[in-house]
């Protein structure tokens, strides 16, 4: 009777669409510095990168990442020829916000993970001037800048090195909102990306 009676209280029991085992959800984070590689205006970029990521249960990373950049990008259609010893223009920026990140069998030594950026970003367009009274000094003058939202989708393969550490290798397509800027294309930062990704953290 004592048997029947355990059967009958299991069968009863409620059921739900996300199972009924107590299976505690781990909880983990990482910390990543990347280096990539774009292109802005046909140009090569080097991006310096970050992020700072919730991990739980594995598989999904939520936290936030930047990328930041800095290159002497001659800005093709302005060639100044009447303001003294002005040269041309180039290009200062970042973007960062919100990351999602699906990971696809983490335990796997060799697995595939899903980045996805939302944000914000702010692009400067700077004036390379040189002093009138000493031609071996250089400074970047503002000229013109603007702010522009930014959904940038990625795969990564990533390497579990050690515990505490993996290498990710990734590349992603940056889609922005069009750009108010002189001399500068509405779509020029949309584009793809590729970059290494050092991650130490709990997973």
């Amino acid at each position: 009777m004592n048997f029947s009676f355990g059967q009958e209280r299991t069968s009863n029991e409620l059921q739900t669409l996300f199972g009924n085992n107590d299976k505690k959800i781990d909880h983990g984070g990482y910390f990543g510095l990347s280096v990539g590689y774009t292109q802005i205006d046909g140009q090569d970029v080097l991006t310096l990168g970050g992020r700072a990521t919730w991990l739980i249960d594995h598989h999904v990373a939520i936290g936030l990442a930047g990328n930041a950049f800095m290159n002497s990008i001659f800005i093709d259609g302005y060639w100044p020829t009447d303001q003294g010893f002005n040269d041309g223009y180039y290009l200062v920026g970042g973007y960062g916000g919100l990351l999602v990140e699906p990971i696809i069998a983490p335990n796997f030594p060799i697995h595939v993970s899903f980045p996805i950026l939302i944000g914000g970003g702010g692009l400067a367009l700077n004036e390379y001037t040189w002093h009138d009274y000493d031609w071996e000094y250089d400074y970047y003058e503002p000229f013109d800048w603007d702010s522009f939202f930014v959904f940038e989708p990625g795969v990564e393969i990533e390497l579990n090195v050690v515990k505490f550490f993996r290498v990710g290798f990734g590349a992603s397509y940056r889609i922005t909102s069009n750009m108010h800027m002189a001399y500068v294309p509405k779509d020029m930062m949309n584009g793809f990306s590729a970059a290494v990704t050092l991650k130490f953290g709990k997973f």
